[in-house]
């Protein structure tokens, strides 16, 4: 499972897929799977973000707001395979 040629957004998917089939057939598994990453995620963000971790995480929430598109491309972008090719 753990593939060293995977990006890290490709081994976070591959996290949720994990998850989503631990799940089995349950009730919004997809969800429960998601709010897992996300309940970590946010705890991260808290934890090493410094004092404007809100700011920083309140950007990402008003891109996929009110710019899906942007939110798209932050998206592809962590589906980078070197670091200059990043957006977030």
């Amino acid at each position: 499972m753990n593939h060293p040629h995977k990006t890290p957004m490709e081994r976070v998917e591959q996290l949720y897929d994990d998850l989503v089939a631990h799940y089995g057939d349950g009730d919004r598994r997809e969800l429960r799977a998601a709010a897992k990453i996300l309940l970590v995620a946010l705890a991260k963000f808290r934890e090493h973000g410094g004092p404007q971790w809100q700011a920083l995480l309140d950007e990402y929430v008003d891109a996929l707001k009110h710019d899906p598109e942007r939110f798209e491309r932050m998206l592809e972008s962590n589906r980078a395979t070197s670091p200059d090719q990043l957006l977030a």
